[in-house]
């Protein structure tokens, strides 16, 4: 449990980061600066980040990625729009886009114009693959999923399915906020910047990488994850009483005692058949439907503490809303309120999912709400020396939101 007696660490403070991103990949490098003490500073269309207007699966997407940073809006079409965005630039520690290549090029704020200006930038594409054959492609999360592998391992055979959330985009600005972290290590060496890219095909087939290696040490082609050559017997999901799923596993033979123990096998136990793991893999099928009929009748919660107690794995099924109530989560300070920036619940406060590490033994907070639209953009033109009556014409002609 984390300590409240004291302000969590903000090892990056005093870094400024300027964001021009949208949608998962790049908020997602963004929060993880913030998350740490960076000042970010999210430039959006003078309309805003239509993440913000998202419905459904999208709906969560801007109040989740986008904690702890300020808004500022700009019409990069205009002359006078891109030139401030420039000069933000200027003096900026990190850059972050995930706009198509050569989008940033267009307004001068693409690296290779940015470092002329600001030679100790950190310049964090993000795309959805590396300079190469398929990097005029428009990548999805989807896309690179059943490209890359992964749908192919998830589904059914035959019947390719993606993950259940954004694992790319997410993983792709995780791995762009690592890459800005190695190359701020590297500009205390040789004060000098560089470019950092990550993308959603590559950080996909890294993925991948454990199934290619497979396949290269046993020549077997592997097999979906519902198909696969399960290398433990009792390692499945169970439908137990009203309906409820389970996931129960003993993965060694200790542990396989201990189960028919606590939940009354003995004549499981004492079969020579199933004596080792290897063995009960041969009768899998035979001895899940056993064991699938034995506990039909017993609930979820039983089954949950007695495998507690026993120290044995196991995981009731669960929807992402029944976390808000997890135990453990709000024991351990694994949630924190936000307040909702726009829609139909604007202004109300919500829960949102923390950074899952602790630094110094503290969970890293929230410290700015999921900004309004524009919200700091005086704020951020008058630290350029903007006046104010200049900044209230830059509104009036819809350079700056």
């Amino acid at each position: 449990m984390t300590s409240t007696d004291r302000p969590a660490p903000q090892p990056l403070t005093g870094l400024r980061v300027i964001e021009f991103t949208h949608m998962v990949m790049g908020p997602t490098c963004g929060m993880v600066l913030a998350d740490m003490g960076a000042e970010v500073i999210k430039i959006e269309p003078i309309d805003g980040d239509r993440t913000r207007r998202l419905l459904g699966a999208g709906s969560g997407f801007f109040p989740m990625f986008n904690r702890n940073k300020k808004s500022i809006g700009i019409d990069l079409h205009s002359e006078a729009g891109a030139a401030l965005a420039r000069k933000l630039c200027a003096g900026a520690d990190v850059v972050a886009e995930n706009f198509k290549p050569g989008t940033m090029a267009k307004y001068g704020l693409d690296y290779a114009a940015l470092s002329q200006v600001n030679p100790r930038v950190i310049y964090v594409s993000h795309k959805g693959f590396l300079p190469g054959p398929y990097d005029h492609r428009t990548a999805l999360d989807e896309v690179v999923q059943m490209m890359g592998g992964l749908a192919y391992m998830t589904g059914r055979p035959g019947d390719p399915l993606r993950a259940g959330t954004s694992v790319n985009d997410i993983m792709g600005g995780l791995f762009g906020a690592i890459g800005a972290l190695g190359a701020l290590i590297q500009r205390g060496i040789s004060g000098k910047g560089m470019e950092v890219q990550s993308a959603l095909y590559e950080n996909n087939v890294f993925l991948m990488g454990q199934h290619m290696l497979q396949f290269a040490m046993t020549g077997k082609h592997p097999a979906p994850m519902p198909a696969r050559d399960n290398p433990w017997a009792v390692y499945d999901v169970f439908t137990v009483k009203d309906g409820e799923q389970i996931f129960l596993a003993a993965v060694s033979d200790a542990q396989w005692q201990t189960f028919c123990d606590v939940l009354g096998f003995p004549d499981l136990k004492a079969e020579p058949e199933l004596a080792t793991n290897n063995l009960r893999v041969a009768l899998r099928p035979r001895l899940l439907k056993t064991i699938a009929e034995r506990i039909a009748g017993r609930s979820a919660a039983e089954l949950s503490a007695i495998m507690e107690q026993a120290g044995l794995p196991f995981a009731p099924i669960r929807r992402p809303e029944d976390l808000l109530d997890d135990e453990h989560l709000l024991a351990t300070g694994g949630l924190a309120d936000v307040r909702l920036p726009d829609g139909p619940k604007a202004g109300e406060s919500v829960k949102t999912t923390l950074f899952p590490i602790t630094m110094g033994g503290q969970r890293l907070g929230v410290r700015l709400h999921p900004p309004r639209l524009g919200e700091h953009t005086r704020e951020l033109l008058e630290g350029l020396g903007l006046a104010g009556a200049e900044i209230d014409a830059l509104r009036d002609q819809a350079v700056v939101a």
